[in-house]
This record gives structure tokens, sequence and C-alpha cells, in this order.
């Protein structure tokens, strides 16, 4: 015959009472379901062991652990002066109340001034050093994880959302101050103020004592069941969080776009959408510790009345005075706040938590192109460049994206890469700037192998000018300088003025020190354009890119940066990627790609001659009179 299972409950009142605990139990986990309110377009962070969220972050606090431990003998310090302060008040009704005496009142009250000039010196002490541990940490934590995300390759930013990785850059990051330092401080200071103020209740009548703390394994019980929901929950808010700072800024970043096509009511959809399910994850998370907050309040409640009655009882046989029985109350409920504070923060590090698991995720991201250990530096290059069988694919994609592309440039040439939209002009260009590194084959500058090179002195050889106008909030001389930081402001005005730059720059409000707003918004096209030909033209580096330079602008502007265009490439080793065959015919030497591979190889003569794929793109164009990027010579 079977033995029962002793831990369940039998009888038919007893069946009803399990049965009840578990209906319970599940509608207090559907508390915490989240309903999907649409696909979001940040996926969950990988779950840390919280030793392992610690061994990582434990290191920047390390340079502040003298003030740390400064700052632990202050949290000691202010329950121990509070618990003095209301043994005071046990003196005044038990000295000078109950007798009538005010003899006493004197030097009691001299004491608790005393102890309250103490206690406010302590405790602005402990605030005050506390903060400023707090924010050196997040200062320090910052820095290097904004560093490590400046050191990512260009693959992380393609597949990332940029409004997610700034959500991650600030609310994940000060959530880890509070998992690492708030976190700990507050749980000593907890801890603390639970010893202290126990101590006293177990002196002033240990049974009451005894009585009162009957509830704490009750409340622990409760509080570690409330924690395992609200853990789900918190993690998903700020994953939430992510996504909707992912949606606001690609919606804000192409308001042109938005407002050109009319969908700004979708864009406000799409924002609600995400705002939804981040206001979802949160009544989650707040129905959770709403619920444990009266629950805690009842145990207490319960708690004090019973310790009311003993110790009205025990204050009949003279076994207890009646301030000791006041102050007994006031340091029970004092005890109690730490202790429901001690669950709280148990909810608090679990939010912490999720968001150590999203600046981890970051912090793992390994950058696909790092420096060589023992790095080769080229300090001016000739500007000879060569890419031998050079092949690529992006990420898992099973398609080439280059296979097998071989040609060269020698020092002062120029070279255009021209080809049908996905022909792999781009990627030839990010593959020279070591954003990616061949699959197969390679590229040299001058004879060395790139991946033999240290980064900063292959791109310090580099200038490059892009189809999308790259300027930042700041300055037109800042714009330029950026191109060189030690320039002077001779340096900058030479290359303004070699750009065509100068004029409308003069003609500025501050000239030079007007801020040209975010993207160079308070500029057209083409005068955004000719700053960015400025900042290439103060690099003076020998090797130049120019990825679709005229590609956006209009004819009047497009034929304006010719010229400073023609003077950019004066000397240097010049690589033009373009589709719009108007602006090459008169490169050194032209290469034709098409799906990724390298179909014709000539001049713009010999190509058209052949009869091929350039001549067909040629004559679509239909040149009434080309148009050129044409060599010093003839500039």
């Amino acid at each position: 015959m079977t033995r029962p299972t002793r831990y369940l409950p039998r009888g038919p009142r007893a069946f009803e009472v399990t049965h009840a605990l578990h209906l319970l139990g599940s509608r207090l986990r559907r508390l915490v379901e989240l309903p999907e309110s649409g696909s979001s377009p940040v996926a969950h962070a990988p779950t840390v062991p919280i030793r392992e969220i610690v061994r990582r972050f434990w290191p920047y606090a390390r340079p502040y652990r003298f003030w740390l431990c400064l700052s632990l003998v202050l949290i000691l310090l202010v329950p121990a002066l509070a618990a003095a302060q209301i043994w005071m008040f046990k003196l005044v009704i038990d000295e000078v109340l109950v007798p009538k005496d005010f003899g006493p009142f004197v030097w009691i009250a001299a004491g608790y001034l005393a102890l309250a000039i103490v206690y406010g010196i302590v405790s602005f002490a402990d605030d005050y050093l506390s903060t400023w541990i707090g924010q050196r940490f997040l200062l320090s934590l910052r820095r290097s994880v904004f560093k490590h995300v400046q050191g990512l390759s260009l693959g992380f930013f393609e597949r990332r959302r940029l409004g997610d990785v700034l959500a991650r850059l600030t609310g994940d990051v000060s959530a880890i101050e509070t998992f690492v330092l708030s976190g700990i401080t507050r749980a000593v200071a907890y801890a603390a103020q639970i010893a202290i103020f126990a101590g006293v209740l177990f002196y002033l009548q240990w049974e009451l004592a005894l009585a009162a703390l009957v509830v704490l394994p009750p409340v622990w019980l409760t509080a570690r069941y409330f924690t395992r929901l609200v853990k789900h929950a918190s993690r998903e808010k700020r994953r939430r969080s992510g996504s909707l700072s992912a949606v606001a800024e690609e919606s804000l970043a192409n308001a042109q776009l938005v407002q050109a096509y009319d969908r700004q009511d979708t864009e406000v959809d799409r924002f609600h959408l995400q705002n939804l399910a981040v206001y979802e994850a949160e009544l989650a998370a707040t129905r959770v510790k709403a619920i444990f907050s009266p629950v805690i309040d009842v145990m207490k409640v319960s708690v004090a009345l019973i310790v009311i009655g003993l110790g009205t009882w025990e204050l009949q046989r003279g076994r207890l005075t009646l301030g000791g029985l006041i102050v007994f109350l006031t340091y029970l409920g004092l005890l109690y706040s730490p202790i429901k504070g001690a669950s709280r923060l148990t909810n608090s590090l679990f939010a912490a938590t999720a968001g150590a698991e999203r600046i981890i995720e970051v912090l793992d991201e390994q950058p696909s192109v790092v420096d060589p250990r023992r790095g080769k530096w080229l300090r001016r290059a000739k500007g000879c460049v060569e890419f031998q069988d050079v092949s690529f694919f992006y990420g898992r994609s099973k398609r080439d994206a280059l296979s097998e592309v071989t040609f060269g440039v020698q020092p002062g040439e120029t070279v255009a890469l021209v080809g049908r939209s996905g022909a792999g002009k781009s990627t030839l260009a990010k593959l020279l700037l070591r954003f990616y590194d061949p699959v197969w084959g390679s590229i040299r500058l001058d004879g060395i192998d790139l991946r033999e090179l240290r980064l900063d002195s292959l791109r310090a050889n580099m200038a490059l000018v892009l189809q999308e106008t790259l300027v930042f909030d700041g300055s037109v001389r800042d714009n330029i300088a950026y191109g060189r930081p030690r320039a002077t402001e001779r340096d900058v005005i030479r290359a303004a003025i070699e750009a065509d730059a100068d004029e409308f720059i003069s003609s500025l409000p501050n000239g030079y020190d007007t801020f040209i707003g975010q993207r160079g918004r308070q500029l057209s096209g083409g005068q955004a354009q000719r700053v960015a030909i400025a900042r290439a033209m103060i690099r003076r580096a020998p090797v130049l890119i120019l990825d679709e330079p005229t590609t956006g602008l209009d004819a009047e502007s497009a034929q304006r940066i010719l010229g400073p265009l023609r003077r950019l490439m004066s000397g240097q080793t010049t690589i033009v990627i373009t589709h719009n065959l108007l602006t090459v015919h008169e490169a050194d030497s032209i290469v034709v790609l098409d799906d990724g591979r390298i179909v014709e190889h000539g001049t713009h003569a010999e190509l058209l001659a052949r009869g091929g794929i350039y001549a067909e793109l040629y004559r679509v164009h239909q040149p009434p009179e080309p148009q050129l990027l044409t060599s010093v010579e003839h500039g």
C-alpha cells in the first residue's frame, strides 16, 4: 500500500485550501504575463548569472575602495545615531513625564540636540559620499562602454538599432550602478538597521522581540515568491524600452522622408505600438509590486497589534515601563521599514540585472577587424593600392559581394569603379578602409597587406568623401578641422578656399563659427558637400576615396563641386566609386563590376570600343557633353 505524501494536506478541507493557494499563485503569475504588442525591433539579451555580473563590473569600483569603506562606516553610524535619539524619548517619558520631575530634562535635551547635530552631519556626509562614488563609477563605466562601442567594427552598427544602443548607453548603464554600488550599500544599510533595531528590541524585552520577529520568515518567503514574478517583467521592460528608443530615433532621423510621403500617422502608430509594449511591461511589474506592499503591511499591522497587546500586559505586570513600550513600538516600526525596503531592493536588483545583461551583450561583441599584435606603422604612404584575388561576403550571406577581384592603382593615378547598384563598388571602399577584411585574397598599400598595418596608420593615409554628406552638429570650423584635429586656423581657411567654400562660409551669420545643425541641415546639399571636401583636403592624405560624391545634388551644385574635387584629387591616388559614367571618362583606368566580379577593365576609349557592359551603360546616360572629373593636366 502506497503511503500518502506527508507534505500534501489530506482531507476535503485541506484539498480546498491547497486548490485555493494554487489558483492564487496562477493568478499572480498571470499578472506578469505580457501580451505581445506587435513585433519588437530589439531581441532579448542573453541571461547572465548574478555572480558573472558582479565579476564583470566590480573592477570599475575598485579605485573607490577606500571611500566605499568610509561610506560603510557612515552607513552603520546613521541607524546607531537614530536609535540613540529614539532612546532619549524613553528617558524623557520615564525620567521626566511619569515622575513629573523637570530636573533631568536639561541634560536629556542637551544630549538629544547633540545627537541631532551629529546625525545631520553624518547623514549629509553619507548621502554626498555615496552619490559621489556612484557618479564616479558611472562616469568610468559609461566612458568604457562608449569606447568599446566606438571600437567595434562597422558590421555591429549595420546590425543594431541605433536607438537601442543609445538606450543601453544611458538607462542600462545607470542600472548597473544600482546593482554594483547603490544596491550593495542599501543592503548593508538595511542589514545595519535590522541588526541595531532588533538588538535594542531584545534589550528592552526579549519576549516581545521574539513575538515581533516571528513575522520575518513569512515576509522573506513572500518576498522571494514575488521577486521571481517581477524578474521576468523587469527584463522585458528594459528590452521594450530599447525598442521604443530605436523606433523613435529611426523615425525622427528620417523626418524629411516621413513628411514627404505623408506618413506621419504611420510613424505615430509604430511609436504607439512600442509605447504600448512599454506600458504593458510597466503595468505588469507594478501589479506585482502593488500586491506585495499591502501583503507586507497586513503582516506588519498584525504583529504590531499583537505586540501592543502583549506590551500592555507586560506593562501591567511592571516588567516594562511606559517609555519602554512606546519606544519599543517605535523601534518595531523602524525595523519593518528596512525589512520591506530589502524586499523592494530585491525587485530593484532584478530590474538592474536586466540592464546589466544588455550591457554585457554589447561588451561581449568583439570587432571583426583588430590591430595586428605587432602592427606596422606607415608614416606617409606613396599611394600604391593593390587588390589581389579579393573575395568577400557579408555575415551569413551565401552570395559573394565580391569574387576574385584583382586590380591596382599607382601613386597619383585615378581609377573609377563603375557598375550597376549592388555590383560591389562600395564594398571595395569598405575593405580598403578595413571596415571589413577580405574572406580570401589581400589588399596592399605600398606593398604591405592591410592586415599587417596598424588601423590608425592605415586610416591616417586615407581621406573619404561620401555620397551621404556626414557632418556634425557643430561649427563649420569644427567640421573642417575634424579631418585633422591639430589643424590651425590658417589650415582650415586654406582648405575651405580650395574647396570653393570660403565665400559662402564668410556670408553665414557667424562665419566659420556658425553652427550648421544636426546633419548639416542649416546648409544646402552642395554647401554641406563642399564642407566635406574641405575636411578631406585638410587631411592631405595620399589615398582619396570618392564614393558617389555628386549623387543627390542638382546639376548646378554637382557642377560647382567638380572644380574642388579636381583640386582634391591633384597628386593623390584616387578611387572614384560611381554609377554615373558622365563623371569618370577621363580617369586613368576604369574597372567595371557586375555581381561582385570585374567584367571589364581599361580606359574610357578602350571600353567604348569594346562595346561591352560599359559601352551599354554609357549609352544609357546619353551625355550631350560629358562633365568630367579630369586630371590636373586637363583641369
